[in-house]
């Protein structure tokens, strides 16, 4: 079935690159990361490389998006990586065979993965995607609960480009501010494939844009509702879901707003957000069995406390220099995340950055167990640099 479904990709986009041959566009990411010493881990130095080539070709109304990347990461620790979430090629959940690994020993490890690969074919009102591509249904920002395609991580400052995910994708447009869409995704843990399957609508009456979808999501039922309204100067913005397992209710739902403030010629942009999650640990005693979970593992929890909150902040000092600053608070155990950064634009395909991480809380208890989520995070420092051509 996997390999048919790759055999019909490639056949039709085989047409249209042999009709009409589309750019060749490409990204360069280089991150050079250190980070001090910890109870359970070395300190140690990296570098991680990512190289990712893209192409759209196009013929009529049927089109194709295919990305393949590389990356590598060096460290000086044996079995060491960054904190960042770079290291994954393979990812979690994938289904078709476009991923693996060309190369590891205890200090290199070299992977590659077809990122997308998909055909769609489409109208004014209506859109066919099937293959390896990016979704998002997220209403909010950084805690995205209601968001079942592979949600950022919110503490990764490299998030120029979206998971793809194995899955035909169907969308409805029946008006200028509506729209309908079912996705059905295969997805493999552990030798198993589980299905996801989901109906959404959206809809959107002035400054109020609702959405909500239903179905299974690995095989469990759900349910989500989430709406973004503008006002007072700010987006307001919520997402809630409802998943039943092992006869079980769990709630997950996120709250949060965001707005600009003019600071002279400057512009400051806030960002804050409270995430209560079923799945999360409500204490830190209870982290090992979170980290060790079916959803968890599924790469569907992106903190692992019970009840976080998120603050972000950003301001551009200078035409060419942005700053921002991180904090992800784990309200049950009381650790935090912090992380400040600075960005500047080198040209206008080039950009280099630099940023510090620091947890803060309880480290280790007796017999290794983490005392909170954040505290055993080592202060650590990265610089970057990002091209695109």
């Amino acid at each position: 079935m996997r390999a048919l479904a790759l055999a019909a990709a490639l056949g039709v986009l085989g047409v249209p690159a042999a009709a009409q041959l589309p750019p060749l566009r490409g990204y360069y990411l280089n991150v050079g990361f250190a980070a001090a010493g910890t109870p359970l881990t070395d300190a140690g130095v990296s570098d991680f490389q990512r190289l990712r080539l893209m192409v759209q070709p196009r013929y009529g109304p049927v089109s194709g998006d295919v990305a393949y990347e590389h990356r590598l990461t060096l460290s000086s620790v044996a079995g060491g990586s960054p904190l960042l979430g770079l290291t994954p090629a393979q990812g979690q959940g994938d289904w078709l065979p476009l991923q693996g690994t060309l190369g590891e020993s205890d200090h290199v490890e070299w992977r590659h993965r077809v990122d997308r690969l998909s055909v769609a074919l489409g109208t004014e009102s209506f859109a066919a995607v099937a293959g390896r591509q990016p979704i998002s249904w997220a209403t909010t920002l950084f805690l995205t609960p209601a968001d079942p395609f592979m949600p950022f991580d919110p503490s990764d400052p490299f998030r120029e480009y979206r998971r793809g995910v194995d899955a035909l994708r169907l969308r409805a447009f029946p008006g200028p501010m509506s729209e309908i869409e079912a996705v059905v995704r295969p997805a493999t843990f552990d030798d198993q494939t589980l299905i996801t399957a989901l109906a959404r609508a959206r809809a959107t009456f002035g400054p109020l844009d609702l959405t909500g979808w239903g179905g299974v999501v690995y095989e469990e039922a759900s349910v989500s509702a989430g709406a973004t309204a503008t006002f007072w100067g700010a987006a307001w913005r919520g997402e809630g879901v409802l998943r039943w397992t092992d006869s079980t209710t769990v709630v997950r739902f996120t709250l949060g707003a965001d707005r600009s403030f003019a600071l002279g010629t400057r512009t400051l942009y806030l960002t804050v957000e409270y995430q209560h999650d079923g799945y999360g640990a409500p204490d830190a005693a209870a982290l090992p069995v979170v980290l060790a979970s079916a959803p968890a593992r599924r790469g569907e929890l992106q903190v692992y406390g019970r009840d976080e909150a998120v603050l972000r902040g950003s301001l551009d000092v200078h035409p060419l220099v942005g700053t921002d600053a991180l904090v992800i608070w784990n309200l049950g155990d009381t650790s935090l995340l912090l992380g400040p950064g600075v960005t500047y634009s080198a040209g206008n395909e080039i950009s280099l950055r630099g940023g510090l991480f620091f947890g803060i809380g309880a480290g280790t208890e007796a017999g290794g167990v983490p005392g909170s989520e954040y505290g055993l995070v080592p202060t650590s420092g990265y610089v970057s640099l990002t091209a695109f051509f």
